[in-house]
């Protein structure tokens, strides 16, 4: 069988696929490599830990929140289009995140970033799914799915070295200069559009990004204001009120964003949780472990990067282990279902870390937790995608992504603000035996602290007294950490409960049982 279909002879495939797997290689790594660059730009922008993450929380945001619309964008205005449009936003938000010295330009360049990302994402697999055909697609898309382990994988440990040696603008000019080289291609893929695509779901899509931008920021807001202030309840009545918004716009839409009788699968919901719940156990430690590293465990950013190999590897290995053994006869639902139990094993396990903590007593619990992410990635995909009626995949597809991310959103600052409020609510306590700088308060202190500025922190003190009030932030903060990782715990043990009773649903006569299950690739699912 030919690789391509004849409109996309007259094309370059090999050269469409080294494009769109750059691509998509670099939008993981913008997420695991601006994590290990946090300390390095709290102490050089002089920021607390609010504004810091949003420098993760924008691009994720911004990437769950945009993934539909760009997709229905890449069918009505030409998916090359799209892909170049998003690789130039895409590249002018890095390179302004690279030059800015401002966080609130940081932030809002890393919003735009996410939304380039969406568009990239999108078009780019839609590309590749036009472009080959037969045996060579599903070739095409476990190189792509390679290529995004790769820039999850290598991304923190790229991002070290980076910026050990040249700071860390270089990691924005590295996915600069990626994204340029992608741009070179673009003249060489073929275009291609759905004739049948007629308009964006703009109202779902602004009330879905809206509600989502209130919870988290009432989230961010809620450890610094309180949470009964009333900016902060203000917003997450906002939150509450345009997701309602979202449900009725969505409920009378011919082409919604949102199928809402999707929710009515409980395979398809329980399925869809996995990777929201891996995200409070993998996606935040992504962010929140490397400045704990290098403010408390002393390591530097290459050595950090390097330490979060550990977690992020397996998920560049696990998936093609898991491919065959599921083909020879794993249980799916095993997996699907034990990969939660190993993240809360790991993450019960990554309690031990402490300031004096080696790398070799934490290679345990990281390899595990990446494991229970590896386990799942790409296999949990296609089980989405197959849990519902043959003729509803794509619009699976789509809901699937969208949950996901967003899901990886909301954890990272759901877990930010958990760590921010128990290390603040210790560092009260602290105060009262280990003597501050004049005027300290929990809550500042904390933000410092968390934001990797812990020597910061005890400016002003010197001696002992200095020695002994580092040595409380420290313990503060290690306290915090443990209890996001029992918070953690309670949670991936609990949606492990939750997942198998409902993968144990009888599926309707035209779903295939979960056990029984071919996994497609997510857009030759949806084609």
């Amino acid at each position: 069988m030919s690789s391509a279909p004849p409109s996309a002879r007259r094309s370059h495939p090999t050269i469409t696929l080294v494009a769109v797997c750059l691509a998509v290689l670099v939008l993981p790594a913008s997420l695991t490599g601006s994590s290990v660059a946090l300390p390095q730009i709290s102490t050089e922008l002089h920021v607390q830990l609010a504004p810091l993450q949003w420098v993760v929380n924008a691009y994720n945001l911004a990437f769950a929140c945009f993934m539909l619309a760009c997709g229905s964008l890449a069918d009505i205005f030409g998916r090359r289009r799209l892909f170049a449009g998003g690789t130039v936003l895409f590249a002018l938000s890095t390179l302004v995140s690279a030059v800015t010295s401002d966080i609130l330009v940081l932030d809002v360049a890393r919003t735009f970033a996410g939304i380039g990302a969406a568009a990239v994402m999108t078009s780019g697999a839609a590309i590749l799914a036009t472009t080959f055909e037969g045996p060579a697609l599903g070739r095409a898309f476990a190189i792509l799915g390679s290529s995004a382990g790769a820039g999850l994988a290598l991304g923190p440990s790229s991002a070290g070295l980076l910026v050990n040696a040249f700071g860390w603008r270089s990691v924005f000019v590295s996915h600069l200069v990626i994204s340029v080289l992608v741009l070179i291609a673009v003249p060489l893929i073929q275009e291609s559009r759905n004739p049948a695509a007629t308009k964006v779901d703009w109202a779902g899509t602004v009330t879905f990004t809206l509600s989502l931008f209130c919870l988290m920021f009432g989230i961010v807001k809620g450890p610094e204001q309180g949470w009964a202030d009333p900016v902060t309840l203000a917003l997450f009545v906002a939150a509450l009120a345009l997701m309602a918004l979202f449900v009725v716009v969505e409920s009378r839409q011919e082409q919604a964003m949102f199928n809402l009788a999707l929710f009515r699968h409980p395979r398809f919901m329980a399925v869809s949780l996995i990777p929201v719940a891996l995200s409070f156990g993998f996606v935040c430690l992504l962010v929140l472990l490397p400045t704990y590293f290098t403010s408390v465990s002393g390591m530097g950013t290459d050595g950090a990067g390097a330490t979060m190999m550990l977690l992020t590897l397996p998920v560049l290995v696990m998936p093609l282990l898991i491919s065959r053994l599921v083909k020879q006869g794993l249980s799916t639902r095993l997996v699907l279902g034990g990969s939660l139990v190993l993240a809360a094993v790991g993450a019960l396990w990554l309690t031990v870390i402490d300031a004096h903590s080696s790398v070799g007593s934490l290679v345990g619990p990281l390899l595990l937790l990446g494991t229970a992410m590896g386990v799942t990635a790409g296999l949990v995909d296609g089980v989405a995608i197959t849990s519902v009626e043959p003729a509803q995949a794509g619009a699976a597809a789509g809901m699937f992504n969208t949950m996901r991310l967003a899901g990886e959103a909301i954890a990272i600052a759901v877990m930010g603000a958990v760590l921010l409020n128990s290390t603040g609510n210790r560092i009260a306590d602290g105060l009262s035996s280990a003597a501050g700088p004049a005027g300290a308060e929990p809550g500042a202190l904390a933000n410092q602290v968390v934001s990797g500025n812990l020597t910061g922190a005890a400016d002003g003190l010197t001696g002992q007294g200095r020695t002994d009030f580092l040595g409380m932030l420290t313990g503060s903060y290690t306290g915090g950490l443990h209890t996001v990782l029992w918070t953690v715990t309670v949670i991936c043990a609990v949606s492990a409960v939750v997942v198998g009773v409902m993968l144990r649903e009888r599926p309707a006569a035209d779903v295939a049982p979960v056990e029984d299950i071919e996994l497609p690739t997510p857009v030759e699912a949806g084609r």
